[in-house]
């Protein structure tokens, strides 16, 4: 199918973004392979405690200063004071069984030597584990309509979406309170768009990408509530309350009982196995409720 741009809203892939890891830094590309869980190898491993259950920033902010680096075969974590860690992509070491929000779910744990390294930079027993992908862990099935969307060790959606616009609004409002300019890497988006005005993105139901010969579509089915992470500089790891408190003056979500939130979930409609580009065009329909 080739792109078709007749639509209510057009506009560009402003930057992507893939967080290997689960809450630590995220690294930013320009092209990235799309698959039915999302960007490739996004959220593909997820740190957990000695009972085998996922932690956050939301409880380890040094999570933030944790900073991956893909290369072909391996992935690369740096962090201050430690030496750098190499975990091969490929290679696992002993299967598990791990816990992130309500899902119980087959994993494959990294081995000693990456226990050992978050361990220590942690400052509490901590393991790393892979997701395995003979698993099918779905995204909610209330909010998808009933489509089975697959996805990895995400919050539980394959892909999250936010546009430049509504961080340049967020930015606004900070600079009116006298508060600094925040980067929307707080925000963990995979995908930002550019064109379109602030938070077009909670009206609007597919997204349609033209990557090419043919176009891929993600969904945008759940708004996403925010927890404190959007406060905690991914530079420093310090906690600042500015954004919660700016974002908690307007964000609030009829949709989810009033919680604040910022960006949009989504799923894999089509495209699977295609690339997306910085600077691919985009369309997308706006949802009339």
């Amino acid at each position: 199918m080739s792109f078709n741009p007749e639509s209510d809203l057009t506009g560009t892939i402003a930057r992507l973004f893939v967080y290997p890891v689960k809450s630590c830094a995220g690294i930013e590309v320009q092209e990235a392979l799309l698959t039915e869980t999302g960007l490739d190898l996004d959220r593909a491993w997820m740190v957990v405690d000695d009972k085998g259950v996922f932690v956050t920033q939301r409880d380890l902010p040094r999570m933030a200063l944790i900073r991956p680096q893909l290369k072909t075969d391996e992935l690369v974590l740096r962090a201050p004071g430690m030496l750098v860690l190499h975990i091969a992509i490929d290679a696992v070491e002993a299967p598990a069984t791990v816990t992130v929000w309500r899902d119980t779910v087959p994993a494959w744990d990294m081995g000693a030597v990456a226990a050992q390294w978050f361990t220590d930079f942690l400052g509490q027993p901590c393991r790393l584990v892979r997701f395995d992908p003979e698993h099918r862990r779905l995204s909610s099935l209330d909010w998808t309509g009933g489509l089975e969307a697959p996805n990895q060790f995400s919050d539980g959606f394959p892909v999250l979406v936010a546009s430049e616009a509504s961080m340049d609004d967020l930015n606004t409002r900070l600079a009116a309170q006298g508060h600094e300019a925040v980067g929307i890497e707080r925000f963990r988006p995979n995908v930002v768009l550019a064109g379109v005005e602030a938070h077009d993105e909670d009206r609007v139901d597919r997204v349609r990408i033209d990557t090419g010969a043919d176009e891929a579509c993600l969904q945008l089915v759940k708004p996403c509530a925010r927890c404190p992470i959007p406060d905690i500089d991914p530079a420093t790891a310090e906690t600042h309350p500015a954004v919660g408190d700016t974002l908690r003056q307007y964000r609030h979500d009829k949709r989810l009982g009033g919680a604040i939130t910022f960006g949009m979930n989504a799923i894999v409609r089509q495209g699977a196995g295609q690339m997306l580009r910085v600077g691919q065009r985009v369309a997308a329909d706006l949802r009339f409720e």
